[in-house]
C-alpha cells in the first residue's frame, strides 16, 4: 500500500475511535513536513464523511509562547472543518476529545480567494482579502501516546493539534482595531489563566495570514473566499477538565465562550 495512505489510514483510524495515536512505525513517518502535508491531506479525504467539508484552517506556532511550548520554531497549518465550528456559547462533550485544550485567537473570514498564481503573498495584500475578524477559541486536542516524541512531520500529518473551533460575533475588517493592541485573555472558571496580544502572533495577524497563503500556493492549492482562518494562539494552551466553563476576551473585537461537560 502507497505509504502516503497508509500512514494516513492510520492516523484517521485513531481520531474516529479517539485512541491516542502512539508513534507511526518506521516505514509510515513522514521523512520532513512536505511529505506529513501530503499525509495529511489524505487524512483529510478520508475523514470527511464524519467531520463535514473543509471550511478553513489553523495555524499552529505562530507565537513565540507555542513555538518554545512545542519547540518548533516555524508556523503548521491544519483542516478546520464544518462539524467542527461552533458558536459562542457552545456546550461541548468533554468525552468527544482525547485531551482537550483552548487556545485564545483571532480568527479572519476571507472576502475573495487568494490563490496560487497570486503568490508570493505579503501581509498588506491578504489584509485586503479579509471580510471579518472574530473573536476565536481554538480547540485542540492532544490526540497522542505522547506528543513530544512524535515530531512535527507527524504532527503535521494529523492536523497540528486541530479538533475545531469556538466564534464569535463577526466584526467588519473595516470596524476591527489595531491588531497589534488587541489583548487576548484566556478565562477558565472566572480565573485568568493567560493573556497576549496581537503583536504575538508572528508580529502580526496578517502575517500569519500570508504564510498560510504562500505555504498552500506552494501545493498548488489557495484560500477561498468564505473560509475561516485561525491565525494562532495569543496564549500557552489551557488544558481542560470536565466541566470546565472557557471564556476568551479580546480588547476591541469581544468575547467568546464554550463549556466543556461530561
Amino acid at each position: 500500500m502507497d505509504k502516503i495512505l497508509a500512514a494516513a489510514k492510520r492516523i484517521a483510524s485513531a481520531r474516529r475511535s479517539r485512541s491516542p495515536l502512539a508513534a507511526l512505525s518506521s516505514e509510515l513517518v513522514p521523512q520532513d513536513e512536505a511529505e506529513g502535508y501530503k499525509i495529511q491531506r489524505a487524512v483529510h479525504d478520508l475523514l470527511l464523511p464524519q467531520v463535514g467539508s473543509l471550511v478553513g484552517y489553523k495555524i499552529g506556532c505562530t507565537s513565540a509562547v507555542m513555538q518554545q511550548y512545542l519547540d518548533i520554531p516555524h508556523p503548521c497549518g491544519g483542516g478546520v472543518f464544518a462539524k467542527g465550528v461552533h458558536e459562542s456559547g457552545a456546550k461541548l462533550r468533554f468525552g468527544d476529545y482525547v485531551r482537550v485544550g483552548v487556545e485564545c485567537e483571532i480568527a479572519v473570514r476571507l472576502a475573495r480567494n487568494l490563490l496560487p498564481s497570486e503568490a508570493p503573498f505579503t501581509a498588506e495584500w491578504v489584509m485586503e482579502a479579509i471580510e471579518a475578524y472574530y473573536p476565536a477559541i481554538e480547540i485542540v486536542d492532544d490526540r497522542y501516546a505522547k506528543w513530544e516524541t512524535m515530531g512535527a512531520p507527524t504532527l503535521v500529518a494529523d492536523d497540528f493539534f486541530a479538533a475545531g473551533c469556538v466564534l464569535g460575533q463577526a466584526i467588519p475588517r473595516t470596524a476591527a482595531p489595531n491588531l497589534l493592541k488587541v489583548v487576548g485573555r484566556a478565562i477558565v472558571n472566572d480565573t485568568e489563566v493567560g493573556r497576549g496580544t496581537g503583536a504575538d502572533v508572528l508580529g502580526h495577524p496578517h502575517n500569519a495570514l500570508a504564510w498560510l497563503a504562500n505555504h498552500l500556493a506552494e501545493e498548488g492549492t489557495g484560500l477561498h473566499a468564505g473560509q475561516v482562518v485561525l491565525t494562532g494562539s495569543l496564549v500557552k494552551t489551557v488544558w481542560l477538565n470536565a466541566g470546565d466553563s472557557v471564556v476568551m476576551e479580546l480588547d476591541g473585537l469581544g468575547t467568546v465562550a464554550a463549556s466543556f461537560r461530561d
